[in-house]
């Protein structure tokens, strides 16, 4: 084997060990989503949404101790909006997850970045993807994971516009708050916007130790943990490679609400699953053509 050869497989070799660290991250935010799902008759969903924005500033707060030198006006509209942005993403997500299952919801959501891939694209092929996810979608409403209540759709559905905001305003973040400053000040805003719905939600509960254990798991399974990963993966891993990735992700939560939460799906459910994957897949590349695809967030769904 030649020295290039040896090199390309070596660089092969790597790039396939970061893709494995995002791929690693998406299930632990899908068993993190799992473990949330089991804590909604103890707190709500909105209860749940507080403690995991709540325990990921506590935990993102020390490692990044962001300064506050410096930090101008727009910088904070900036921040504080991808805090509330963050928080309502969360609550809509949990909310669904309250009325439908895992896969189902997860498939809706994924919508809101794979529109924002469309439209970034320009192109009229990437409307053929739109097209494809169109129809993923509508097959999940023939019982491919059971009756579907409209309103958990709808819910899924907003998680999904406000993904889309959250990817851009975690780029504006990025731009404007060094390492992991603006992400840290974010999780701080988003859990005190959540606190007065949580703390309604949970009541005493809250008080429980074994509630609050639990609770940081999931900010450790669905926020830090994949979060640390993809962090590391985006040192090597080209955007739209990354945001290829993350395309996976109804996939994982399809088979984690199965394994964890026994939510069983169709034949049907898997063809409409694989068609909005494709279409992610699709749209990413239709993008790539005239720019990066969006940086992808920590879903936090």
């Amino acid at each position: 084997m030649t020295d290039g050869a040896a090199t390309g497989a070596g660089s092969t070799t790597t790039h396939s060990r970061y893709a494995a660290l995002v791929v690693a991250g998406l299930v632990f935010q899908e068993v993190g989503a799992s473990v949330a799902v089991l804590l909604f008759p103890q707190v709500g969903a909105l209860g749940m949404v507080f403690l995991r924005v709540l325990f990921s500033a506590v935990i993102l707060l020390p490692i990044a101790r962001p300064s506050l030198r410096g930090v101008r006006g727009t910088s904070w509209l900036t921040v504080i909006g991808f805090g509330l942005v963050l928080a309502l993403m969360n609550g809509l997500f949990y909310l669904s997850l309250d009325r439908i299952p895992l896969g189902a919801a997860v498939t809706i959501e994924v919508l809101g970045p794979l529109v924002l891939s469309v439209v970034a694209a320009r192109r009229a092929i990437a409307w053929l993807w739109a097209g494809l996810a169109a129809v993923g979608v509508a097959l999940l409403g023939e019982g491919s994971f059971g009756d579907l209540d409209p309103i958990g759709v709808l819910l899924a559905a907003g998680a999904g516009a406000a993904w889309a905001g959250y990817i851009l305003l975690s780029r504006q973040t990025g731009r404007r708050f060094a390492k992991l400053d603006g992400l840290a000040l974010a999780m701080l805003i988003g859990a005190i916007a959540a606190a007065p719905f949580g703390i309604v939600s949970a009541g005493s509960a809250l008080l429980r130790p074994e509630v609050l254990l639990l609770g940081a798991a999931v900010a450790l399974l669905s926020s830090t943990i994949p979060y640390g990963l993809e962090l590391l993966a985006l040192r090597r891993l080209h955007p739209s490679a990354f945001a290829i990735l993350l395309s996976l992700a109804p996939a994982i939560a399809a088979l984690a609400g199965l394994a964890l939460l026994h939510q069983t799906f169709t034949w049907v459910g898997v063809i409409a699953v694989v068609l909005v994957v494709s279409a992610s897949i699709g749209a990413v590349w239709s993008a790539r053509a005239h720019e990066p695809a969006p940086e992808a967030p920590d879903e936090m769904g």
